[in-house]
Parts: structure tokens; sequence; C-alpha cells
């Protein structure tokens, strides 16, 4: 039914046209409420916040839920459940207590400092990415009625039939497109149901916020809010280590591949994207295999697989708050290159450009023919094999490609001046290259 939240969030909005231009506050229930919440309120040009509730474990069985908590001390129980339990006042005090405070530090993380928006007199759209038991949602509810809202929406894009009834006590419309039959959980309608993070949280908020306060509705790329932090690339049941970094209205995103025996601390690829990140270019450096894959030869130099890897931290890449809608480009160094090209060459990754430093493009000759991407081949001068396994490999391109040859640098471009001069050729590549991308 969705491909992912943002995508929920999107046709969500589409039943919510009659709260434009209201004087309403979107609430997206964390974690993974807030990135249907916040295409809901950038849709609906109206301001995002966060309410933060927590589920109350039985102390015995904490995923089975007796009740929630939220902010302002709102408890909602369900005493059918502490009932068969035998949750004694005692144990319901010692859990309440405990996430109470969850509660109030997770609210302050989100917030990062600012004030929570002010629902006195208005219309509060409380916003998940799906509705199953509802405790929380019951309980966010209550807790935008108790902070002044004069009226509560509930609206999730999908639940189970019926859902309207059950919320009528504690909002004053309830808003649920999609109420399947066969209804179970609420992840079996998304395509990507993967774990929203906290940083993912913050970022989305500060994002929609940053652009509330500089006029309204403006949500261009040109409003996101800088980024730089570790993250963590999550692609089916595999996890890369990685470090993004978006200048504040970058106008474009560059995916660094690393050549084998190197990683995403590399001191030559931390320099180039340096460079790139001074020309407002935001930058991706990861590990493209894991600690315990690095070790093995054999996917070190598998090209297939790393260009597959690439495409899925691209994936990721877009989905990412700090980074979704901007053009993107990659970035290879030896094998890295290879893989670059390779995964540039899937039409339905729509890269922008690609810059090839010291690279094997030969290994990637079978799909070279296939990029779109503006290639920029860049190889040191007394590289000689190197030098002649990229001209060959520049013949079999059909896109608008280039070769620079940096004078009297070798393959790791050790020389003084030759890192910096490759650094500012990719720099202009990228600079002229993602400035004309249509953005993703």
């Amino acid at each position: 039914m969705f491909a992912n939240r943002a995508d929920a969030g999107r046709q969500l909005a589409k039943s919510l046209e009659k709260y434009r231009g209201e004087d309403a506050v979107v609430l997206g229930l964390p974690r993974g409420g807030v990135p249907v919440a916040y295409e809901v309120a950038t849709a609906l040009g109206v301001p995002l916040d966060v309410i933060v509730v927590r589920k109350l474990g039985v102390p015995f069985q904490p995923e089975l839920a007796m009740g929630a908590v939220g902010e302002e001390g709102v408890l909602v129980l369900n005493p059918e459940v502490v009932r068969l339990a035998h949750v004694s006042e005692d144990e319901m005090a010692s859990v309440e207590r405990r996430e109470s405070v969850v509660v109030k530090d997770r609210a302050t993380r989100f917030r990062a400092g600012r004030p929570r928006r002010s629902l006195e007199g208005r219309t509060a759209l409380v916003v998940d990415d799906g509705v199953a038991t509802g405790a929380t949602a019951r309980a966010a509810c209550r807790v935008a009625r108790a902070l002044g809202a004069a009226r509560v929406v509930l609206a999730v894009p999908v639940g189970p039939p019926g859902v309207e009834e059950r919320f009528l006590d504690e909002a004053d419309e309830v808003i649920c497109p999609h109420q399947p039959h066969a209804f179970y959980a609420v992840g079996q309608f998304y395509s990507d149901f993967s774990q929203t993070t906290d940083d993912e949280v913050t970022a989305l908020l500060q994002r929609r916020m940053a652009a509330w306060d500089r006029g309204g509705e403006s949500t261009s790329a040109d409003d996101a809010a800088p980024f730089d932090d570790e993250v963590q690339i999550i692609i089916g049941d595999l996890t890369l280590e990685g470090r993004l970094t978006v200048p504040e209205g970058a106008r474009g995103l560059v995916l660094f591949a690393h050549g084998s025996g190197s990683s995403r601390h590399s001191p030559r690829n931390r320099y180039v994207a340096s460079v790139l990140q001074e020309a407002g270019i935001g930058t991706l450096l990861f590990d493209l295999l894991t600690t315990a894959e690095e070790h093995d030869r054999r996917m070190v130099f598998d090209v297939d697989l790393l260009a597959t890897r690439l495409a899925g931290a691209t994936a990721w890449a877009r989905q990412h708050p700090a980074a979704a809608g901007l053009p993107i480009g990659y970035f290879g160094a030896s094998t890295g290159a290879a893989a670059a090209l390779w995964a540039a060459a899937d039409p339905h990754q729509e890269i922008a450009a690609v810059v090839s430093r010291g690279g094997r493009p030969d290994l990637a000759i079978p799909q070279l023919h296939h990029v779109r991407a503006a290639t920029l081949l860049i190889v040191g001068g007394r590289d000689a094999m190197v030098l002649d396994l990229n001209r060959e490999a520049q013949r079999h391109l059909r896109c608008e490609n280039g070769l620079a040859v940096v004078p009297g640098a070798t393959h790791l471009f050790e020389e003084p001046g030759t890192l910096t001069e490759a650094a500012n050729l990719a720099r202009d590549w990228f600079s002229e290259h993602l400035r004309s991308a249509v953005p993703a």
C-alpha cells in the first residue's frame, strides 16, 4: 500500500486538505509517525512538532502494553490488562515513573532546545504511521487536549476496520483512509518499514521548524538545516557505518566509494570531502563492507557486490531528512570508481555526476555504455598503467565525459599539491553538474 513512511504521509495529506490554511499544528508520534507527519505538515503548509508518549509494559512481560504515559503527566490505562496481569499499584507507579523520565528526556532531545509549539485554541493534527492497539494514539490525543487544543484530529494512513469508533471519545475527528479487512500489523502495508532513528526525528523537526521560522511554507532544499554526524546505513539486514555531512543550503550530495584496503576514514577521501563541503556540497563517507567482510579479498574486488551496496546506500540517503530531494553524485577511488560507475549504470538510480580518482573504470566496462551521469576520470600523470586503463574505458562511455591528467601525480596522489588539484577538479565537476540536475 505504501512504499515507505514518506509515501504514506503524502497520501494521507490528500485526506487532510480541508485543514490547509487552518490555525493547525501537526504533531508526529516519535519515532515512526514523524516522517509521516513531516510530509503532512509540508503539504498543508503548517508547523510541525512532536507529541511524546511511551507505552507502559507489564513488568514481567514488557512487550504487553497495559497503558501509556505522555507529556504533561497524561496517563492512559487498559484496566482489563492491568486486572488480568495482576499489576499492583506499586508496580504500576514504578513503571510510570521510569517511562515518564524517558518521555521528558526524549521531548527535550527531539526539539533540540526549541520550545514546544503552543496548541492553545488551535487544531491539533495527531499523526502516526498507523494504528493497531491504539494506546499511544489515545494518550497522544489526551496530551493534545491537556495542552489546550480546541480541536483534536487523529490522522493515520492505515488501521483496522471501524477505527473511527474506537477513538471518538478522545478525538473530535478520526481520519484513516485505508482500513483493510485483513489487518494484522501496521508494517504489513509498507514495503519499507525500517526503524526510524532519533537522529532522523530530530533532523526532520529541525528542517521543518527552520523552514517555518524563515517564512512559513517554504520547503525547498535551500531551507534544509545543516547536518553533520555519524550514521548507520541500513540496507535490508545489513548495517554499514558512515558519516553524513550536509551544509546549509546544500546543492547536492556526493557518496564516496573507497577502494580496496581503504575505508571511510581515508585521509585522502576526507580531504576531498572537505573541499566539496566548503563548496556547499553534502558528502556521505561510508564503508562498503563490514569489519568482518573487509578481510575477504573476494568481496573487496567484487564490483557487482560493491555497486549493489552503493545503490542501497543511495536509496537510504534519498530517504534521510537532511538529504532528501538533493541531486546525487558519486566519487570513487580505485575499485570504488568501478563500483560507482556500475551503480550509475542503473537507470533507476538517477545519478547526476560521477568522478573517478585514480580509478579502475576498466573493471566496469560491461556497464559503461549504460552510464548517463556526466563522468570525469582523474588520473595521475605518472600512473602510466592506470592512465592507459582509463583511456581504454573512456572509449566505452556514451555520456558526457572527460579525462583529466594531474601532472606529476602517482596513483595515490601523494605528491605535494596533486591531491588538492584533484579535489578542485572534482569540486568544479560536481558544482556544474549537480546544479543543473533535476532534484530527486
